[in-house]
Order: structure tokens, then sequence, then C-alpha cells
């Protein structure tokens, strides 16, 4: 029987109970849990900053940093719906290998026969059928756990094995270079970035849609009745929100390009080299800004679509979910097919990055997926999980690993210290969840 009731719209903030802290996170709803990633965030960059020297804050590095968490962060987005329904994908890094190699070959031995070199349209066809054959894999792995009810612990387990040794079979382990030069622009690098003018253009675009955001989640408070949040605490969100990403533009342009690089820059355009040398600020990497780009898509996907809230059900109680009348079945396959497609944009980031498709590429990248998803958030046991989060913890999983590098700790401790970190993010989300109750 439907709900005829009416909704008295209602203005006034809630009110605010506690003691200031409380009353803070109160009037902002931030998120706590979120918000202690962030904190943790910033406690790693100040200590390995102060233990290199001054070397991991510095606008070098973080460019850097930026473009190497940029293909985590595509998967881990992925892997938070597929965490959230209490299943596991182990074969993403053996899926960006394969793919990635499927991608180099086609560039550089199938399409240049019927395109020419470096044609317009290669690299486009490149990602496209990468896309399609991740997507493809994805489904396969997703119909065989919706179907035939085998766990996805060992169906993508039993595809780590295949897809990597697979990716072997393509070349018998031989490394595929180069790309295209178009399609290596995905990888970052001088020529894979926007510049400071675009960088800017887009810095203000986003601030724009935060404010945008602001007033229309207001305005849809106010619409259905719910209580506002203070005035202040809107402006406050506002601000901050806008000033994360105005500093993060400044410093991606405070790095400048290489000698060498601006050099022959000022050759090929026919700069006069200065005495004092050009400074030819980066800007935002292309494999940064496809990273945000997807972000934004699954945050979207996750929260305003009927796709989105099917995940979430299914992950609170998967027999509700199919009593309810949800698809269970094809909502799994669907997911396992958008992590498949994930990793493919991210093995077109990986290939671009280096020039190049090896056996090796992609190995242990399931481990960094899995572990970005839980630091970030997203509950082992299903239900729970943010994009924000992923990506946030893509980025922890990747300052640990760049601060260690530049601190000179050999790869088996660097193994240690991203195995015991994964271990106490989830004793802290067990610890979180038992409080919740």
């Amino acid at each position: 029987m439907a709900d005829h009731s009416i909704v008295v719209p209602s203005s006034t903030a809630r009110p605010a109970r506690g003691n200031l802290w409380q009353r803070f996170f109160q009037a902002t709803e931030l998120d706590t849990r979120l918000l202690g990633m962030v904190f943790a965030l910033v406690f790693i960059w100040i200590g390995f900053h102060i233990l290199s020297g001054g070397l991991f804050l510095t606008s070098r590095n973080l460019w850097n940093l930026s473009v190497q968490a940029a293909s985590v962060s595509v998967m881990a987005t992925g892997m938070v719906l597929v965490i959230v329904t209490r299943n596991i994908d182990l074969s993403v890094g053996s899926i960006l290998g394969f793919v990635g190699m499927i991608m180099a070959v086609t560039q550089t031995k199938f399409l240049p026969g019927m395109l020419g070199f470096d044609h317009p349209l290669t690299w486009v066809l490149t990602l496209m059928l990468g896309i399609a054959l991740g997507a493809a894999i994805g489904a396969f792995h997703g119909a065989i756990i919706a179907f035939l009810s085998v766990p996805s612990f060992i169906v993508t387990l039993g595809g780590l094995l295949v897809w990597r040794g697979a990716a072997w079979m393509v070349t018998s382990g031989a490394t595929v270079a180069p790309m295209d030069t178009t399609f290596r622009l995905m990888g970052g690098g001088a020529d894979g970035s926007i510049g400071a003018t675009a960088s800017w253009a887009v810095g203000i675009v986003a601030c724009v849609f935060i404010v945008l955001s602001i007033l229309h989640s207001r305005q849809q408070r106010k619409r259905f009745g719910f209580p506002l949040k203070p005035i202040w605490a809107e402006y406050f969100i506002g601000i901050v929100g806008c000033g994360v990403v105005l500093g993060a533009v400044q410093v991606l342009n405070s790095y400048y390009m290489p000698v060498n690089l601006a050099r022959r820059y000022a050759e090929a355009n026919g700069i006069a080299w200065p005495e004092g040398g050009l400074e030819i600020p980066l800007g935002i990497a292309i494999p940064v800004l496809i990273a945000l780009g997807i972000a934004v898509v699954m945050t979207f996907i996750t929260n305003r679509t009927r796709f989105g809230r099917y995940v979430f059900a299914i992950g609170g109680n998967p027999e509700a979910a199919e009593l309810a009348g949800i698809k269970t079945r094809w909502v799994t396959v669907r997911i396992f097919a958008l992590m498949g497609a994930l990793c493919a944009i991210a093995a077109a980031i990986s290939t671009a990055r280096l020039n190049a498709a090896t056996n090796a590429q992609g190995t242990l990248d399931e481990l960094y997926t899995i572990a970005a998803a839980v630091i970030g958030g997203t509950s082992l046991a299903g239900g729970m999980g943010t994009i924000a989060g992923a990506v946030l913890g893509a980025i922890v999983m990747q300052s640990l690993n760049s601060g260690m590098v530049l601190l000179g700790m050999d790869a088996p401790l660097q193994s240690i210290v991203i195995g015991l970190v994964l271990v106490v993010a989830v004793w802290l989300d067990t610890v979180y969840r038992a409080r919740a109750r």
C-alpha cells in the first residue's frame, strides 16, 4: 500500500549535542573514518619527509607519487564494489598484465599493418579492445561465481594463475615495445601532462563543482524536509574543499620539466634558450585526470544509481536482497565485468607509463588494490565502503612505497611493512564495527 503521508519541509538546522568536537562533527557530517585516514596520511608524509632529509614533500616526489598511484586507485574503485558484496578479486593484477600485453601487441604488430604507424585511431581502437576484453574476462569470472556458486576466492585465484600464464604465452615472455605516441600520453611524463594553465582550469572547475554540490544537497534537504547543516558548516566544507583542490594544483604546477626535456621543447618550438633556463610547469598528469574522472563516475554509480543501491543491499544482506526481487546473480556478473574494465584502463595507464608491456606487469597489484580498498574503509564483512576512501587508500599505499624507496629500504622489508599495515587496517575495521553495534 502506497504511503501518502505529507512531509512538511523544515529549514531548521539539526540540534547539536555533546562536547565541542562532537557538535562539530554532527554539524559538518564529516566521515570520521575518512578523516582519520587523512590524518594518518599527513602523519606518514611528515614522518617520511623528516626521515628522508626533506626529500619526500617536494613537488617532484608528490608529482611522481600522484602518477604512480593512478593505476591502483582506478582498480581500487572497482574493488570497493566487489568487497562490499562480500566477494574478493585476486586476479586484477594478472588481468592487468594480460590485457596490457594484448593492447601492446595490437598497437605494435597488428594495427600498424592496417593503419600505419602512429595513426590517430590506433590508441582509440587499442583502448576499446582492451576495455572490451577486460570486461569480458570479468564477466566470465562473475558468471562462474554467480551461476555455478563457486566462491570468488577460488575463481579469481584461478584467474590469477590463468591470466598470468596467458600473458606469457602471447609473446613467449618477450617484452613488447614501444607504444603508439598518442597512447603513451596516458602514462604521464613530460608530454602526458596538461600544463599550468589547463591545470588551473581543472582546479577552478572542480571548485565550482564542489560549490554546486553543496547547494544542490542543501536544496534537496529543504525539499524533503531533512534537517539542514548550519550555514557555517556549509562554508567550512566549501572553503576547505576548494583550498585542498587549489593547493594540490599549486603543488603539481610547482614541478618543472627536466632541463634536457625543456631544452628539446624549446628547440622544437623555436624558443630561445635563456641564460637561466626555462621553467615549464608540468601540471596535472593525464593518468591522474583519468583516475579522478573514474573516481567521480564510480561515486555517482554507487550513490546515485539503482545498480549502486543494489550492490550495497546485497552486501548488507544477500538473502533479503534476493527476496526483495534484486537479481543478485546478474548484479554480481556486472560488478566483476566493471572490475575487469577498470583493470583494462589501469593496464593502459601502466603500459603507457612503461612504454612497454612485460610479463611481470601487474605482479602484486592485487595486494595493493585490495589493501587500498580495505585501508580506505571498505569492510571485508561487506555492506560498507566508499570510493573516496579507496582512492585515499591507494595514495596511502603509494606513499608508503615511495617513502620506503627514498629511505633505501630493501624490497623484502617493504613487503613486511605493507603486510603489517594491511593487518592493522583490518583489525581497526573489526574494532570499528564492534563499537558500531
